[in-house]
C-alpha cells in the first residue's frame, strides 16, 4: 500500500505508553514495549497480553438469502450453525488457492466476517463479486485481543463464553462483539468495540494487574509456537488447504460426496498438495529466519522455512516450513544460514500445547 500509513483507535495510547511503532499491512503498528518482546511474549504465556488488532478488516454481511449466497464463496455450510458460533474458514480461488484466511461469526441477521488487514479491500471486492445480493460493510471499530490464562480473571464478563463463541456485550459504555478465541494458542477473547470508545475499554483492561500491553513482534512468536499460520507467509494464493494442512476448515459437507460438495471457488482442487507443510526445531543455536532454504544430506534442496524464530518458551530455533511431498519424517535436513547448514529436525506441530478452554 503506498501513501501515508494509516493509524488504529489506539495509535495515541500505544506512543503514551511507550510503543516502538513499524509500518505493517498498511499501518503504523506497535512492534513491542519497554519490557521487550520476549518478556511480553512470556508475560502472555503466564498471565494476560493486551494486543491491538485493529488493523484487521472488520465485515458485516447482510441480505436475503445470506446463507445461501455466502455459501457460493465460502466453503462452510450453515446449516446447524446457531447465531453466536464462529468458525475459521478461507476465501479460495479458482485454483484452490488460498487468497485469505477469516473468521466468521454467525449472528442474529446478519453474518460478522474478521479478515486480514493486507487482504480486506480485495476480499470485499471478491465477496461482492461472489455474492452480489449482499450487503458487505466494514466496520469502523477496534479490535482488541486480550489472551492469556488469566484473560477470564480479568474479563468476567465473558466468562461463560465457550471457545468459539461469541455474543455482544456491554463493555466501557458501548456495544461490543465479544469472541473466545485469538491467535496465540492461550485462552482469551477478541472485542470488537466502536472505535470512539476503544481507548477507554483498553485503559479499563489495562488497570488489571495481570494485564500489559503485547505488540506484533510476540504476537507472532506466540502464534509461531503454537503453529499457526501467518497469511502472506506460511500460506498464500498459490497453496492450497491440502498443502497448509488446512482441509479441516472446509466442511464436511462441501467436499467431494458430501451433501453440498462444491459450489465454491476451487472446490475441485482443495485437496492437491505438490508440497508438504511441517515443523522444524533446530539442534543448533543458531536462529533460521523466513526464507531459509532446507537441503537433504547431499545438499539438494527440498523445501524452505517460511517462519522461524528462537522460542521464548523452548530457547530453542523453531520453524514452520514446506518441504517437497517426497520427504519422510525420517529425512536428515539442514537449514542453510548465511550459506552455511544447520541441522534441524520435523517434530509434531504444534510446538507449545494450546490452551483453549472448550
Amino acid at each position: 500500500m503506498s501513501g501515508a500509513l494509516q493509524r488504529t483507535p489506539l495509535h495515541a495510547l500505544h506512543l503514551e505508553l511507550g510503543a516502538r511503532m513499524v509500518p505493517f499491512a498498511g499501518y503504523e503498528m506497535p512492534v513491542q514495549y519497554a519490557d521487550g518482546l520476549k518478556a511480553e511474549h512470556l508475560w502472555t504465556r503466564e498471565h494476560a497480553g493486551l494486543f491491538d488488532v485493529s488493523h484487521m478488516g472488520q465485515l458485516r454481511a447482510r441480505g436475503d438469502d445470506l446463507h445461501v449466497a455466502l455459501e457460493r464463496a465460502l466453503p462452510v455450510d450453515f446449516a446447524g450453525w446457531p447465531a453466536g458460533l464462529q468458525k475459521y474458514s478461507l476465501l479460495l480461488n479458482e485454483r484452490g488457492g488460498i487468497d485469505d484466511d477469516l473468521m466468521v461469526t454467525r449472528l442474529e441477521g446478519g453474518v460478522a466476517i474478521v479478515v486480514n488487514a493486507a487482504c480486506k479491500e480485495n476480499d470485499v471486492a471478491r465477496m461482492r463479486l461472489l455474492c452480489p445480493g449482499l450487503e458487505f460493510s466494514v466496520l469502523d471499530h477496534a479490535l482488541i485481543a486480550l489472551q492469556g490464562p488469566r484473560a477470564e480473571e480479568v474479563l468476567p464478563e465473558a466468562a461463560d463464553l465457550k471457545f468459539m463463541h461469541a455474543r455482544t456485550m456491554q463493555l466501557a459504555g458501548a456495544d461490543c462483539l465479544v469472541s473466545r478465541s485469538g491467535y496465540t494458542g492461550e485462552d482469551g477473547f477478541e472485542i470488537s468495540v466502536p472505535a470512539a470508545h476503544a481507548v477507554a475499554l483498553a485503559r479499563k483492561l489495562l488497570a488489571h494487574p495481570a494485564v500489559k500491553l503485547v505488540g506484533l513482534g510476540a504476537r507472532d512468536t506466540l502464534r509461531l509456537e503454537a503453529a499457526l499460520l501467518l497469511y502472506g507467509q506460511d500460506m498464500d494464493s498459490g497453496t492450497t488447504p491440502g498443502e497448509a494442512g488446512l482441509a479441516w476448515a472446509i466442511a464436511r459437507s462441501r467436499r467431494a460426496g458430501g451433501a453440498k460438495a462444491g459450489g465454491f471457488p476451487g472446490s475441485a482442487l482443495v485437496d492437491r498438495a505438490r508440497k508438504r507443510f511441517l515443523g522444524l526445531l533446530g539442534l543448533e543455536p543458531v536462529p533460521v529466519r523466513s526464507g531459509a532454504p532446507l537441503v537433504d544430506a547431499s545438499g539438494a534442496s527440498v523445501g524452505r522455512v517460511t517462519s522461524g524464530t528462537v522460542s521464548p518458551t523452548l530457547g530453542k530455533p523453531v520453524m514452520l516450513a514446506y518441504v517437497d511431498s517426497g520427504v519422510s519424517d525420517r529425512t536428515h535436513l539442514n537449514a542453510v544460514v548465511r550459506n552455511q547448514p544447520h541441522a534441524v529436525k520435523i517434530v509434531p506441530l504444534p510446538f507449545i500445547p494450546k490452551r483453549y478452554k472448550r
